[in-house]
């Protein structure tokens, strides 16, 4: 079925106060690499519920919005941070996730290079900071911990099987640059020979002609992602 009602449909004639009506947010998480560390923006909330404690940034959707746009909104309101690709996550439902009414979320995810991002708090925030995802405030507000912890999981995941760890660094990088990236996200070492072999076979990185030095051997070789690559890896996963 369509979804668009038939042409003798009459709204007036539909009871919507028959059915309970929930609210619905969005949260955006961002990543991003600073100083070794996988890291993520949150925002320390003004009004309650939770007021004084950090939080993702997110809020309500408005009646005539998506959620795409919603979560776009809410972004740059409270972080001032824009024009960054986001991924929807996952839907959080738990009847008292939060204390004023019932209200779904609907998670979205965002990874960015650092120097992209000039956040500031926005009205319904006192301020936005960078956290280590080693380093989290012991409880954030609503159930934003449980909300985290999945986003960490699933970029780990697409991490093995797609491009997506590519937005976490500049345009171009060298393959000791790319490699230590994955290894931050992974938490763990990566065979270098193995990673190398991968990632060039993959067909989704470019030569520039550039290099870059690093260290006291010669200078490394520049890549980009290629932009017409397939962002899926094709039916393998790269870093078991």
């Amino acid at each position: 079925m369509s979804g668009i009602p038939p042409d003798d449909f009459d709204a007036s004639e539909y009871d919507a106060s028959i059915y309970d009506r929930p609210s619905v947010t969005v949260d955006v998480v961002i990543f991003t690499l600073i100083e070794e560390e996988l890291q993520v923006l949150l925002v320390r909330r003004k009004y309650p519920p939770f007021a004084g404690m950090w939080a993702i940034p997110g809020g309500f959707v408005h009646i005539d919005e998506s959620l795409e746009d919603a979560a776009a909104r809410e972004l740059e309101e409270e972080t001032g941070v824009t024009n960054v690709y986001i991924e929807q996550l996952y839907t959080f439902g738990k009847p008292n996730r939060d204390p004023r009414t019932r209200v779904i979320t609907v998670a979205y995810f965002a990874l960015v290079p650092y120097t992209d991002v000039e956040h500031r708090p926005g009205d319904d925030a006192e301020a936005t900071g960078w956290f280590s995802m080693d380093e989290l405030p012991e409880q954030l507000a609503f159930d934003h911990n449980e909300i985290l912890d999945y986003a960490l999981t699933r970029l780990r995941y697409k991490l093995e099987y797609t491009s997506v760890g590519f937005q976490l660094l500049p345009d171009e990088f060298t393959l000791s640059e790319l490699q230590h990236a994955y290894e931050i996200i992974l938490g763990e070492g990566l065979d270098k020979r193995n990673f190398r072999r991968k990632i060039l076979s993959s067909g989704i990185l470019e030569k520039t002609d550039k290099k870059k030095k690093e260290g006291e051997g010669r200078p490394a070789m520049l890549y980009r992602y290629r932009e017409d690559a397939i962002a899926e890896v094709k039916a393998r996963r790269l870093f078991p």
